[in-house]
């Protein structure tokens, strides 16, 4: 009897099994970051990965890998499978990105939130029309806020950085440099301290967000303030088309709800905390100075050139620069967080 009942079991079990809804195994979403812990993607990507968690019930998940690749091969290894998402710095690949120079063009006065929401609503109307991104599915836009100058030593205003060595990352931040008649030093953000520390460059172009996450403080002791900023930085948080072929349908319309609009606010946001931060170190450790009036006006016409040379620029690769940009100043104007 003993051995009947347990052979009855046995049989009893296999049969539910055999009907049992197939169990789904956890599906993770490599991100590739090529910035380290320190920086605010350390708030994004973690944020990002509770969305998709929640939208897919905890199927699929994230993990944040450093130094998959470098900066500028971010884009390779997302087009290629060998990471399934990243993030992207347009001016990283000069030629390849033309129409995101549209968001980095000096003197928009707005916050990262702000202009990341108008950078995601011109790509969706206008810029992604271009086919600039093929390859990868980009899940938004973002920027980082105005870009700024700090030195190594002190400069009388901006006649006195005619043929300083200048770190620019690309972008429209080559060509103020070019303008201002610097020398451009282009070398990715993770390289620009030991560039600085080393006497490679003079000085550097970037948000100040980067002094707290990149320690540039250290080494360049002379802050230098335009209002409106010198230029913006223009990224992608990109996502892999096989990463989201291997999921299912349900899964994949589940990741893509977190993508878009709300995921460039998120983005913009915390790049505007981190600015905030960098904002009260470099006003407590280092040495602050904003352009002379004359200084700004120089610098405004300056721009002017610059932003017609960029229009001119995307409405060769077939977008309505002119509305685009309008979209852009607009929605970034009148932007309620």
């Amino acid at each position: 009897m003993k051995s009947k009942s347990l052979a009855t079991i046995a049989t009893v079990a296999l049969t539910i099994s055999a009907f049992a809804p197939e169990a789904r195994s956890e599906e993770v979403m490599r991100i590739s970051s090529w910035l380290p812990p320190s920086h605010v993607n350390t708030e994004i990507f973690p944020t990002w990965i509770e969305w998709i968690e929640e939208a897919t019930d905890g199927r699929v998940t994230g993990k944040i890998e450093y130094d998959l690749a470098s900066p500028p091969d971010q884009i390779d290894i997302v087009t290629d499978g060998a990471a399934d998402a990243s993030w992207i710095f347009h001016g990283y690949n000069p030629g390849r990105f033309v129409t995101t120079k549209l968001i980095e063009l000096p003197g928009l006065l707005a916050d990262a939130e702000a202009s990341s929401v108008a950078h995601q609503r011109a790509y969706e109307t206008y810029l992604k029309d271009a086919g600039e991104h093929e390859g990868v599915v980009v899940a938004a836009m973002m920027t980082h806020g105005p870009g700024q100058l700090y030195m190594r030593t002190a400069r009388d205003g901006l006649a006195a950085l005619d043929g300083a060595k200048i770190r620019i990352g690309g972008g429209v931040s080559a060509d103020v440099a070019e303008a201002l008649g610097m020398v451009g030093v282009q070398v990715p953000a993770p390289q620009v301290y030991e560039t600085l520390s080393g006497g490679v460059a003079d000085g550097a172009m970037m948000p100040i967000d980067t002094n707290k996450a990149l320690r540039l403080y250290e080494v360049t002791p002379e802050t230098y303030i335009m209002p409106g900023g010198f230029y913006r930085g223009s990224f992608a948080l990109i996502l892999s088309e096989a990463f989201l072929a291997r999921l299912s349908d349900e899964d994949r319309e589940a990741v893509l709800s977190t993508t878009g609009e709300r995921l460039a606010a998120m983005a913009g946001a915390a790049w505007a905390r981190a600015d905030i931060a960098g904002l009260e170190l470099v006003e407590e450790v280092t040495s602050m100075h904003t352009f002379s009036d004359e200084d700004q006006q120089t610098f405004a016409g300056i721009s002017a050139g610059i932003r017609q040379e960029t229009i001119d620029a995307v409405a060769d690769r077939g977008v309505d620069a002119a509305a685009a940009l309008e979209m852009i100043e607009e929605t970034a104007r009148a932007y309620v967080q």
